[in-house]
């Protein structure tokens, strides 16, 4: 048993959902939680997801930045100053976003659930040789 839950990428690590439609937050927190992760969310609002920051550890993010009209500039901002890998999913396309997350990754909705989870150690990875 431990053999399998020592595979799972995500084993132990804090992954904030921040994704204001439903069903694609519930399919991207079933995913992450299959992998192993403890995930924070999903946040909704900008003020759910500044809550969830708030409470502890996150090891790495996953950001629509539309959440009913609210931009998540704000907490993608929070993020980048903490060092906090994270990864935005979003009806927009990259040419969208300001150029300061010019770097970060992007996927256009729709997008496959298991395609984002590929990408999620990568970034975690990346950002603990940046450091």
């Amino acid at each position: 048993m431990n053999d399998v839950q020592t595979t799972r990428p995500l084993t132990g690590k804090r992954i904030l959902v921040v994704e204001d439609e439903y069903y694609l937050a519930d399919d991207l927190v079933q995913t992450l939680r299959s992998e192993g992760a403890d995930v924070a969310g999903p946040a909704g609002t900008l003020a759910q997801a500044e809550r969830l920051l708030a409470e502890g550890t996150i090891d790495c993010a996953i950001l629509d930045i539309n959440l009913r009209g609210e931009m998540a500039f704000p907490i993608a901002d929070r993020l980048s100053d903490a060092g906090i890998p994270f990864l935005i999913a979003s009806g927009y396309s990259s040419s969208h976003l300001p150029e300061r997350f010019s770097q970060v990754p992007h996927f256009q909705k729709p997008y496959d659930p298991n395609q984002l989870l590929a990408l999620v150690p990568h970034a975690m990875q990346g950002a603990a040789q940046g450091a």
